[in-house]
């Protein structure tokens, strides 16, 4: 897991640790100390904590003029025995919301597992975004049988063609659109 690191090719336009307006403002991560893990397996130190214990994330992009982000994730998403839906909402998915955000796009090609609780903090998300929307990107098969099982379907987006997006190849803005045009927005 010390080998997986966030995506970083638009690191030259945008850092979250410079921007006044994300929940990772001032935060500061090693380039070479290993100081976070998720299960006694460090993680890349590059990676951005919020409270879970299974679950690290890297905010990739944000662009306020277009009303969306892109949140890389990696590790366990577990409702069930750590909560990790209620640290990311309220670490998090607040903060950006009240900048302005309300489409969120989430890279979960590293998410390994998802173990479902209930759905108050996603029902919730999506009061507070009448307008905008939740996709996940890349998930892996187990993961989506997981999200089908649970009805996620009814706040995240995260189906075919989503589930195979060339995406580290695009600019940010491409990704957007391209995910506008399969909701039929």
């Amino acid at each position: 897991m010390h080998e997986i690191e966030p995506f970083y090719k638009w690191r030259n336009k945008y850092i979250s640790a410079e921007d006044e307006q994300s929940p990772f403002y001032g935060q500061l991560n090693s380039e070479t100390h290993y100081t976070h893990s998720i299960y006694n397996h460090y993680i890349h130190p590059q990676w951005d904590t919020f409270g879970s214990e299974t679950l690290v994330a890297k905010q990739i992009w944000a662009d306020y003029n277009h009303s969306f982000t892109i949140i890389e994730l990696m590790g366990e998403w577990n409702d069930l025995l750590y909560n990790d839906v209620m640290y990311l909402k309220t670490n998090i998915i607040d903060a950006i919301i009240e900048s302005g955000v309300d489409k969120f796009i989430f890279i979960t090609e590293n998410v390994l597992n998802f173990h479902f609780s209930d759905d108050l903090y996603y029902a919730e998300w999506l009061e507070e975004i009448p307008d905008g929307w939740i996709v996940f990107v890349n998930t892996q098969n187990q993961i989506i049988t997981e999200l089908n099982e649970n009805a996620m379907e009814n706040y995240i987006n995260y189906n075919e063609p989503l589930n195979k997006m060339s995406w580290r190849s695009k600019k940010p803005l491409l990704i957007f659109d391209a995910i506008n045009s399969v909701l039929n927005i």
